[in-house]
């Protein structure tokens, strides 16, 4: 197995995702590397800081030179920063050796390198969105059609009340809405230029320094923050707290899918054993909890990670290892819960209508407790409980009960609702009250 399964020519397929995987191979990074370095020119150019013609020159050069990532190896190696030989590599490209030597004027690596990566993790957001709205649009959907289709709800994974499927559906998709009502806020402190210098505070540009920022966060598209993000590193932690709370939010749907799946209450598309015939395996929910559980140490990483001083060269290779992992795992889980469910309905009705009616114990309570005191109620239903454990027989038949007032269609309180209302909200209609 390769270093990363991500990466796997076996795994990547299965935990991997190559559309994201793209915007964090060396190619990418290259390439939104020589886009900084070249609006970075044209932006100091304009406001005379370099020569015009220089500037003009440089950004030219950046759309049209190539640069191989492997020949900046060895002085990432060496330097333990990759600018330095891409610098080097770019300005040699350009046989250009009156303009050559203006590229990078005044900026540091940590400029070129956050601001490429924030180039890339727009374009990862804008992906991670398109599939959280599919996978919401699905939800909304299934939470609708079974709105009022009965099943057992269940607590510490035992038979508990009265539920439908579509409640439990509103349930998962609620968390995923909260996480998707996060995103704009997310991608505002995300999507950052970072133009700050040496020690942060772009002392090399002199006065014009604050100028040249603003023109070349237009020019990228990027927001300029009033702030030196080089140790202040709160725009990367709120990204991979946003991921890991999608990975959360992916993981408890998942996670229910496996249950319901191996009570034979739903089918999610799977895959084949290698030596027992009868298994359709849930793989999408499996792969999903499997990439929660990376995401979780991804994270953690990233948010025990302290930067020492203006800048900090182990703390920042930290993040390197970590967040691209932990963005490419959000949006993998993403994809891998968007799966083919089928419901068996007739099976989920028939847990509900389990002749011992135990299901119905907390409504049985209720009721006796309007004509004697409530602990009392619920002491005799206790009883009641543990001997149709033993001796077997419905419990509503030992209380009296009339079993058709205990119809799952009138004791499942707002079950139906709640799906509703997730869909309308999914779907930004008109909306029952919260």
């Amino acid at each position: 197995m390769t270093a990363t399964p991500f990466d796997s020519p076996i795994f990547s397929k299965l935990l991997g995702d190559a559309e994201l995987g793209h915007l964090f191979s060396a190619t990418a990074e290259v390439r939104a590397m020589l886009i900084f370095e070249g609006a970075l020119a044209k932006a100091q150019g304009e406001v005379g800081m370099i020569p015009e013609t220089a500037g003009a020159f440089l950004h030219r050069a950046s759309m049209e030179v190539q640069v191989d990532p492997a020949g900046l190896a060895e002085g990432t190696a060496a330097n333990g920063i990759p600018v330095p030989a891409l610098v080097a590599a770019f300005r040699a490209a350009c046989n250009a050796p009156e303009y050559a030597p203006y590229a990078h004027w005044g900026a540091t690596t940590q400029d070129v390198v956050d601001t490429a990566l924030a180039l890339r993790l727009r374009q990862a957001l804008a992906i991670l969105e398109t599939r959280l709205d599919a996978l919401l649009d699905r939800l909304a959907a299934l939470a609708e059609a079974h709105a009022e289709t009965p099943m057992a709800a269940r607590t510490w994974g035992q038979v508990a009340t009265p539920t439908t499927f579509g409640a439990t559906v509103a349930t998962w998709g609620e968390g995923l809405l909260a996480v998707r009502g996060e995103l704009k806020d997310v991608r505002h402190a995300t999507c950052i230029l970072t133009l700050n210098g040496a020690a942060g505070t772009l002392g090399a540009m002199g006065t014009d320094g604050p100028a040249v920022r603003s023109k070349l966060a237009t020019a990228l598209g990027l927001r300029a923050p009033q702030r030196s993000p080089h140790a202040d590193r709160s725009h990367t932690l709120r990204l991979a707290g946003w991921c890991a709370r999608v990975l959360a939010a992916s993981a408890k749907m998942a996670t229910d899918l496996l249950l319901l799946a191996r009570d034979g209450e739903v089918a999610v598309a799977g895959g084949s054993s290698s030596t027992m015939p009868q298994k359709a395996n849930p793989v999408g929910p499996s792969v999903v909890r499997a990439l929660h559980a990376h995401g979780a140490g991804l994270n953690a990483t990233l948010q025990a990670t302290t930067h020492w001083d203006a800048r900090d060269g182990g703390a920042w290779m930290a993040e390197w290892l970590a967040l691209p992992q932990l963005v490419i795992a959000a949006g993998r889980a993403l994809a891998a819960a968007d799966a083919e469910v089928t419901v068996d309905a007739a099976l989920m009705r028939a847990r509900v209508d389990d002749p011992t009616g135990l299901i119905h114990a907390e409504a049985l309570s209720f009721d006796m407790a309007r004509t004697m005191p409530r602990p009392e109620a619920q002491a005799r239903v206790k009883a009641w409980a543990a001997e149709v454990r033993v001796e077997g027989g419905s419990l509503l038949d030992r209380a009296g009960a009339d079993p058709a007032d205990y119809a799952p269609e009138r004791r499942w309180g707002e079950a139906p609702a709640l799906a509703r209302r997730f869909a309308a909200k999914v779907r930004g209609g008109p909306q029952e009250p919260a």
